[in-house]
């Protein structure tokens, strides 16, 4: 794999770290503007939201920039976030921080998967895209303990300053590393968005939505669900995250390595997988073992989708793939706000803390149910691939010459 692609994942790192690292921050942020949890929780929200937004936005700003140029604009706009973030006087301030920083978040996956699968030989796309991952999988494992820990030991405003900080190394390495990827001729925006005409593309973005949604109804709650119901103490809560991450991280190498031989096979067994386990947790949720387990293969389960469903975006986009590929990674975060209010639901209506497992299960289902719904539709009416382009729909593009 190219040099370039390790600038990109120390990006997606430092994008990972100050996504997650807030959540064990809350009671310190809360504390020191004088603001409710729920009210310090919009923190969460606002930059989910966030990414929503500017998935698509940033990405349509940028269509006359070369990719190399505009993925350094975003990282700059990743630090600018975070800085405002760890100087923030008012909470108002922090929040503003929060969702300057979000903006990048989205555009810079959804690109950077575009310029990674450039850097390979078409057979290597989905492992190119899960080594940039990789920097958001180890976020979870390395990033986000350590900067809860650093914002607990020392104030939560260093650690989103060594979170700028990443960004900057992940700016330099991005100007160094990655080869000057020109603009492709032709593109428009009226281009782009035909790629939301092919339905295919709609059903990968809906497996993303409900698919990772299933990972999110569980994992929100999974404070709640782990001390109240499993018996752990709430200081065993960090390290249940931690090998949360550690099947994050082994759920992208799988998916990476077997997206390119097998993707709908892959996306079967990962998506019923997961909404298996999913259902069965709620049975197991009060042994400690079992429910260790279950957080594990949770993790490892649902991560293994990404490089899967952001290169069958990609795929199924092949004519104009930069708006689609930033839009599915909006899809992540839609589907996490979205199963976050549906586990909210359940558990307010009085079922308990392990009904959002329910929740999550029955999203993992329906994205199953998509994905042989998709497929199916393949079958039936396969697209002619013009010249060049192999007859799933991938594009053949040219490989970007990356120096030696």
């Amino acid at each position: 794999m190219p040099l370039a692609l390790l600038a990109l994942a120390v990006g997606a790192f430092g994008i990972g770290t100050t996504e997650f690292v807030v959540m064990g921050l809350l009671p310190g942020i809360a504390a020191d503007y004088g603001v409710s949890i729920p009210t310090a929780g919009l923190l969460v929200t606002g930059y989910a939201l966030g990414v929503v937004v500017g998935a698509p936005l940033l990405t349509v700003l940028g269509n006359k920039v070369s990719r190399k140029r505009m993925l350094m604009l975003l990282m700059g706009l990743f630090v600018i976030g975070n800085l405002v973030s760890a100087l923030a006087p008012s909470f108002g301030t922090m929040l503003a921080g929060r969702v300057i920083a979000s903006l990048a978040h989205g555009s810079f996956f959804g690109l950077g998967s575009v310029v990674a699968a450039g850097l390979v030989a078409p057979d290597k796309k989905a492992g190119a895209i899960a080594t940039m991952f990789t920097g958001l999988t180890v976020a979870n494992i390395v990033g986000v303990p350590l900067g809860t820990f650093i914002g607990q030991a020392v104030g939560w405003r260093t650690t989103f300053a060594i979170v700028a900080a990443l960004g900057v190394v992940g700016l330099l390495g991005i100007a160094r590393l990655v080869p000057a990827v020109p603009r492709p001729e032709g593109a428009r925006l009226r281009g782009e968005l035909t790629a939301f005409r092919n339905p295919q593309v709609l059903l990968a973005m809906a497996m993303t939505v409900l698919g990772f949604g299933g990972v999110f109804a569980a994992i929100t709650y999974i404070a709640p669900m782990m001390t109240d119901v499993a018996g752990y103490s709430e200081g065993a809560v960090t390290w249940l995250l931690v090998l949360f991450g550690v099947g994050m991280f082994l759920g992208n190498l799988i998916g990476g390595r077997f997206a390119d031989r097998a993707l709908m096979p892959l996306l079967y067994a990962t998506l019923g997988g997961l909404a298996l386990v999913l259902a069965l947790f709620t049975v197991v949720a009060d042994d400690k073992v079992l429910a260790a387990i279950a957080v594990l293969l949770i993790g490892a389960l649902g991560f293994a989708t990404v490089p899967p469903l952001q290169k069958r975006v990609l795929d199924q986009a092949h004519s104009a793939p930069t708006l689609a590929s930033a839009v599915n990674i909006g899809a992540f975060n839609l589907g996490n706000a979205l199963a976050a209010w549906l586990g909210g639901l359940v558990i307010a209506a009085g079922f308990g803390f392990t009904a959002p497992n329910w929740v999550g299960a029955l999203l993992a289902a329906a994205a199953l149910g998509l994905a042989f719904r998709s497929a199916a539709l393949e079958r039936r009416a396969p697209a002619r691939a013009p010249a060049g382009v192999p007859a799933t729909g991938a594009a053949a593009p040219a490989r970007i010459p990356v120096p030696h």
